[in-house]
């Protein structure tokens, strides 16, 4: 019998057309180093950058395991493509913790699009009910089509960091429209090519204090349950998804060579990871059908969240590794699918959450 939250994946399944429009432009992005136009207006069109976002604001509005499930399609379809979106959405979730006075003027846009990076690598001066924020920052994937930039900072103030109870450094999230940012453009990695995630550069911009925000359960700005999902195991399953799509892929495209023992091989990976994803998203669906129930999550429970992830990425990586010799020279081609693939999932794994 199917559950509620395979039924509403099943309703929000990408379209034939669309899934084959956008393999077929995944080559395209590889070779430009970004998501092609034609890609980011399906994007746009179908609403995944918005996946989280309140319905209100023109979102989607998905539960997780109904963002995990479509993240976990994309990547199938082409890595970059699940990731990018994967990591916009994520940062467009930040959403719930915005003053809604804010956010209505913000996520109504229809092409609106957040990202950034959790690094701490800025200092957020303190001044005049604001702050004036400097900093570099690495990895903003999607950083050419982002409307605004998410960053971490270190607060000071009077030339001195301020500090929290324990003695640590006190750490702020703000989010920046494009205009007060200078992208690097840097990206040179072998795989997720298109994801763009270069670095950028934020020189003295002074912003007010609407533009921060407390990523946290109970700091949340609107009453749906996603907001009150943990971040740390919101990002760990959705990257776990994107590592999973992209090994089926890489599986599909071993099963399809002409040689016995590669389609034997296949054959049994894809067992493998069938297994694999169902337990994966037993433990997805039991979290969130606790919060649902307990309005939190017992930290028992987010440990098995955490693990889960973990043991997929594992289980993914070790199935494509052992598959990987059996491809031929094919797979050793820079210029082909099955390498692209390959390439990036060994990109995807570099993530420090997915190790």
């Amino acid at each position: 019998m199917e559950t509620d939250h395979q039924s509403g994946a099943g309703r929000r399944m990408i379209a034939a057309r669309i899934a084959t429009l956008l393999s077929e432009l995944s080559r395209h992005a590889e070779t430009n180093g970004c998501l092609t136009s034609e890609q980011l207006a399906i994007i746009y069109d179908q609403r995944w950058f918005k996946l989280f976002v309140p319905k209100q604001y023109g979102g989607l509005e998905l539960t997780v395991p109904e963002g995990v499930r479509l993240e976990e399609e994309l990547a199938c379809i082409d890595g970059s493509l699940g990731w990018t979106v994967t990591l916009c959405a994520g940062a467009n979730l930040f959403v719930g913790y915005i003053d809604p006075s804010v956010a209505a003027s913000i996520f109504s846009e229809r092409t609106v699009c957040f990202g950034g990076s959790g690094q701490a690598s800025g200092r957020a001066v303190v001044e005049n009910g604001g702050y004036r924020i400097t900093g570099v920052w690495r990895y903003a994937t999607g950083a050419p089509h982002l409307t605004h930039f998410t960053v971490n900072c270190v607060l000071e103030q009077r030339g001195v960091p301020l500090m929290d109870d324990a003695g640590n450094p006190l750490v702020r999230s703000f989010f920046l429209a494009k205009d007060n940012v200078r992208i690097i453009e840097d990206w040179k990695a072998f795989g997720l090519k298109a994801t763009a995630s270069h670095s950028f550069e934020i020189a003295d911009s002074r912003i007010d204090e609407s533009q921060a925000f407390t990523i946290a359960p109970e700091r949340a700005t609107f009453p749906h349950p996603t907001y009150r999902y943990p971040f740390l195991q919101f990002a760990e399953v959705t990257l776990a998804a994107n590592t999973l799509g992209m090994a089926r892929h890489f599986v599909a495209c071993v099963a399809a060579i002409d040689k016995a023992d590669a389609v034997q091989a296949a054959d049994m990976a894809q067992n493998q990871l069938v297994k694999a994803r169902e337990l994966f998203l037993q433990v997805v669906d039991a979290s969130w059908d606790e919060l649902q129930r307990l309005g939190t999550i017992a930290p028992s429970q987010l440990q098995a969240v955490s693990d889960s992830s973990r043991a997929l990425v594992h289980r993914c990586r070790q199935q494509v590794m052992a598959l990987y010799p059996l491809a031929g020279m094919v797979a050793a081609d820079a210029g082909t699918e099955i390498n692209r693939i390959w390439r990036d999932i060994f990109t995807a794994s570099q993530h420090s959450l997915l190790r």
